[in-house]
């Protein structure tokens, strides 16, 4: 059997696997192995198991997953997100729709330190949900605007899937965390910008919410002093060269637990409960990771990336018309796994495809991650809809697609920005000293 066929067989079972619901750590591991072991023998696969293994578990650039996860644990159980919704929405929750804008503003904030997607999306539909409802918002937008601002999780530093396409792509982490800087707060921007146009052509939708005194206010904006610090802090050093990413996902997670111990968030168990959620969440990235690797030293024996690379770039569709071929994948790829998932699956075959075509990796890197998060929203399945589901039972699936679509065609619209202005990605890691 040639190594083409070897390699197909290979992909096929990879995906028949994870549609039986192995995990896809455990799934890519399983076939890498397998199908290294045909080509190759049983003896240097085994092998190759355990020096994989071991070289990332104890590899220092791969710190930075664990560190930030656990910078993450401390911040979403010290209550953070409760308070950046509150401030929030005393500065905004008495306009109309204001309490949208509200929720997407504490979403890009809490993203900021926190840096997943999924957990922004459970955070605030728990948080912001009730409020919106009680002040009358529709099912629909209310359960929309969160899916959409969760998605903010893997653009703003520090970003878990921007980490883990660096470690993957032999990137700078900290350019990257600074690529996403803009394109973050561009999606912001553009969020709250069509909550003002839905407003605008249906004004009697978005109600607006009660207005707070001046000093309830102030006293709101005063608790968010130490998210600003702790982030200011954190993608300061980075940005500044004072901190390695790794140095920086540390010095976050002891700046997030002493910030939490101090104003009386943390107790003894709750920094147990952060410690074991952190652990639990890094051990299962490091799974997936250890079987992407594993996948990837297959793929590379049967010359794969190559191949495809070759087959992309001959195809006389020029290189655009191939970046829109890989985005479309990825649209359908959010259909059936998480952006963790999709990253770690593709981004070892793409890429060499990327760096043939000319496009910056930094600017791929950010192009890439925006697809992927665009596939947790979209129809007909969306990863973020499922978790704001499994939140928020009363709602239906079609209820929170109808309210997410408007948030969709946005992100479209930023997607073409980005390919059109690269230096929206590019200014920012092209000043870091």
């Amino acid at each position: 059997m040639s190594n083409d066929w070897i390699a197909l067989t290979g992909l096929f079972a990879l995906f028949a696997l994870m549609l039986l619901r192995v995990p896809v750590g455990m799934a890519m591991g399983l076939v890498g192995v397998t199908g290294y072991g045909f080509i190759v023998g049983p003896g240097p696969a085994l092998k190759l198991v355990g020096t994989t293994s071991l070289r990332t578990v104890t590899d220092y650039t791969f710190g930075v997953i664990p560190m930030f996860m656990l910078m993450g644990a401390f911040v979403s159980l010290s209550g953070l997100s409760k308070e950046l919704f509150r401030a929030a929405d005393g500065v905004l929750g008495h306009l109309r729709g204001g309490l949208g804008v509200a929720t997407v503003v504490a979403c890009g904030g809490f993203a900021a330190i926190c840096g997943s997607s999924v957990a922004t999306a459970a955070t605030f539909a728990s948080v912001a949900y009730p409020e919106m409802r009680r002040f009358g918002y529709p099912q629909s937008f209310s359960t929309g605007v969160i899916a959409a601002g969760g998605t903010l999780g893997a653009m703003l530093p520090p970003s878990t899937v921007l980490a883990v396409y660096a470690i993957l792509t032999q990137q700078d982490i900290g350019k990257l965390f600074m690529a996403g800087v803009l394109p973050g707060l561009l999606a912001m921007a553009m969020y709250v910008a069509t909550i003002a146009l839905i407003v605008r052509i249906r004004p009697g939708l978005l109600p607006a919410g009660a207005r707070r005194p001046v000093r309830e206010r102030l006293q709101a904006l005063g608790q968010v002093w130490a998210p600003l610090v702790l982030f200011v802090f954190v993608i300061g050093g980075l940005y500044g060269g004072f901190f390695t990413p790794t140095e920086a996902g540390g010095v976050g997670a002891f700046g997030a637990f002493l910030l939490g111990v101090l104003r009386g968030k943390l107790d003894l168990a709750s920094t147990r409960e952060a410690l074991l959620q952190a652990t639990r969440t890094s051990a299962a990235v490091f799974t997936v990771l250890i079987g992407a690797l594993l996948f990837g030293y297959f793929l590379t024996i049967t010359e794969s990336p190559q191949k495809l690379t070759g087959f992309l770039t001959g195809l006389g569709i020029g290189r655009y018309g191939v970046l829109l071929l890989i985005m479309l994948m990825y649209l359908v790829l959010g259909c059936l796994m998480d952006a963790m998932a999709m990253i770690i699956l593709t981004v070892p075959i793409i890429f060499p495809v990327i760096v043939a075509l000319g496009f910056d990796p930094i600017w791929f890197g950010v192009i890439i991650v925006m697809t992927v998060e665009l596939g947790l929203i979209h129809p007909p399945v969306g990863m973020n809809v499922f978790v704001i589901k499994s939140v928020v039972k009363e709602v239906s699936f079609s209820t929170i697609f109808k309210g997410v679509l408007p948030f969709v065609a946005t992100d479209m619209v930023r997607l073409a920005i980005l390919i059109l202005f690269p230096a929206l990605a590019l200014w920012l890691p092209g000043r870091m000293t």
